[in-house]
């Protein structure tokens, strides 16, 4: 089987393998794409936290996405954690050198057991320069409520939120429902034109840990076959759902998904 696309990968390590790069190889090559990296940060963590974060030379990190792409050019981008302002810069001015399209921001802030993974400035510069930058953003709720200081407890804030990040420059938004106390998980597509509402049901299980990453690199390598980017959030949240339910259940404390779970997509 020959990949279907090529993909880079912009994100911190994790350790344990459930979340960051490892999820995102884990996650394009099982949907049958090619994976590339620029790695942000090592993190020393597990399935029950974050111990340390070493942080990469930021101009290592730009060294890294241009020294790559300009040998295998990326059909699609996906981006992970980006710890800092200086990081964040770096990636940017890669990024318009290499003028790279089709890219998917997840602005990883929180880990799974709580540890903040990003600082004040760089979520300034996030807001201001970034996400005007890219395709989409896909937030989880937490994540949103940093971005758009508002409160979400219903389907009503989520899209409240999501609206606030187009008026911030945001192309498209998922929001991922996943943090909301209900029975069922509901998800929020949305721009300037269109919104879609995923709603499907929720596995109750403590082995959850990737499930961002996951869902952002599938997205992407949907989007990087050719699908549109609502019909890729649909695919992606079906991926990650089949993932959950089969988790492995690894680890003592938020234990990976299955990547080894695949949905077949043709390129158009």
């Amino acid at each position: 089987m020959k990949p279907k696309s090529k993909i880079l990968i912009i994100a911190g390590s994790d350790s344990s393998g459930g979340a960051g790069i490892q999820a995102d190889l884990k996650t394009v090559t099982s949907l049958g794409s090619y994976g590339m990296t620029a790695i942000t940060a090592v993190t020393v963590q597990n399935t029950t936290g974050v111990k340390s974060v070493v942080s990469i030379d930021p101009i290592k990190i730009y060294d890294q996405i241009v020294f790559t792409s300009e040998d295998i050019k990326p059909d699609a981008v996906k981006i992970g954690m980006l710890h800092s302002t200086k990081v964040i810069k770096n990636v940017l001015r890669a990024l318009k050198k290499l003028k790279l399209k089709k890219i998917i921001l997840d602005p990883v802030m929180i880990a799974k057991g709580g540890a903040r993974l990003i600082d004040e400035k760089a979520i300034s510069i996030l807001k201001k320069e970034l996400i005007k930058r890219v395709d989409i953003i896909t937030p989880n709720i937490p994540e949103a409520e940093v971005l758009t200081n508002t409160k979400i407890s219903t389907l009503e804030d989520m899209i409240l939120a999501a609206n606030k990040l187009i008026v911030l420059g945001a192309k498209n938004v998922l929001i991922k429902g996943g943090h909301l106390n209900k029975k069922n998980i509901v998800d929020v597509f949305l721009n300037k034109k269109d919104i879609k509402v995923f709603k499907n049901r929720k596995f109750v299980t403590k082995n959850t840990h990737g499930t961002g990453c996951t869902l952002s690199s599938a997205i992407t390598s949907f989007y990087s076959c050719g699908k549109d980017l609502k019909k890729s959030c649909e695919l992606g949240i079906k991926y990650v759902n089949s993932a959950i339910k089969t988790n492995p259940k690894l680890g003592k404390g938020h234990g990976p998904i299955n990547h080894l779970n695949s949905v077949i997509i043709k390129k158009f």
